[in-house]
């Protein structure tokens, strides 16, 4: 099979910082599996830091690749929610090779059903940034869906970003909460206001200046989605007494004594737990792909594709990797077809 790998961490200026291979294909599926023929990818941040922090072992290669669209080829013994020839949609484990490949294994309860209305380069931006932000904004946040927060507010730190795309439209369309979302060049404030954000504040100014300069003194919820070091103290200056704080990205030491005084809960969400660990729950991703699946086919989430870089292979691919490197992409960018 085609694939993109690398054999060691490198720039991504370097020649051989990601190539072109033709690979084995994956064994017969056994267990819970599933073999998907990958039909699109899209490129995260966590590409661009396993690239950079994870050698493989002398003399083998690394598929990298944690969000993809396909069709189910073949199904293990003891799978029970798919048949050759579904449309799928996932966002993998990090413990297993990637969806930069032309056929992938994947265990059934971290896969859903891919929206009908979606291409499967539509549906592929999706998977990785969904589940994070569910599992942030539901899960460890806590906010309630429906009305129950009406009157509270949302601080989304990096709004225009692949997770901030749907995590903005989550908290909109699902809960009563206030968004704000946080841009700084017109593009993406344009962007995000398209999300249904009424308030977008800059976060390359103080934060609760900003949010007092909206009317907003303090927020009861801050979703931490980039820079987290650099805003933290306007981060906790900006949170209500009993506020929320939940974080993705990795800011390096941070002074969690400055949550104390007003009794701040921190919470820490990484979309690969359940797989990686092989929780009682895992199935719950599968859950949540099936329900956002819905919700798009019926016009409530929209795709957050901001860019289409053609076909998967090396060279769009140091493309996307260094698009996402520059910090400066909008919504989340895709590749299709080998």
């Amino acid at each position: 099979m085609k694939a993109v790998a690398y054999r060691q961490s490198l720039p991504i200026t370097e020649a051989d910082s990601l190539f072109d291979v033709e690979l084995p294909d994956p064994p017969q599926p056994a267990g819970r599996d599933l073999l998907v023929q990958v039909k699109a990818i899209s490129v995260n941040p966590v590409d661009t830091k396993i690239r950079v922090r994870t050698a493989p072992p002398a003399g083998e290669v690394k598929v990298l690749g944690w969000d993809a669209a396909g069709i189910v080829v073949k199904t293990g013994p003891e799978v029970q929610f798919f048949r050759p020839g579904d449309e799928v949609w996932y966002s993998g484990s990090i413990d297993r090779s990637g969806s930069n490949a032309e056929l992938q294994l994947m265990d059934e309860r971290i896969v859903g059903k891919k929206p009908a209305s979606l291409s499967f380069a539509e549906a592929a931006a999706l998977p990785l940034t969904t589940l994070t932000a569910w599992e942030l904004l539901f899960e460890r946040l806590g906010v309630p869906r429906g009305q129950t927060a009406a009157g509270q507010s949302l601080l989304i730190v990096g709004a225009a970003g692949g997770v901030g795309s749907i995590l903005t439209q989550l908290a909109c369309q699902l809960t009563e909460v206030n968004v704000i979302g946080s841009a700084s060049r017109p593009e993406t404030v344009a962007w995000v206001r398209s999300l249904g954000v009424e308030h977008v504040i800059d976060h390359r100014q103080p934060l609760s200046a900003e949010l007092a300069r909206i009317g907003i003194p303090q927020v009861e919820y801050v979703a931490g989605l980039t820079h987290t070091g650099e805003h933290y103290p306007e981060i906790v200056e900006s949170l209500a007494p009993q506020g929320h704080f939940g974080l993705i990205d990795d800011p390096g030491p941070i002074d969690v004594s400055l949550l104390k005084r007003k009794s701040i809960s921190l919470h820490w969400e990484y979309m690969f737990t359940r797989a990686f660990f092989k929780t009682a729950d895992m199935i719950e991703q599968h859950q949540i792909l099936e329900e956002v699946a819905r919700l798009v086919d019926t016009g409530v989430i929209r795709t957050t594709l901001g860019e289409h870089f053609g076909r998967i292979n090396a060279a769009n691919l140091k493309r996307a990797h260094a698009l996402i490197e520059s910090g400066t992409a909008k919504g989340k960018i895709v590749l299709e077809g080998f």
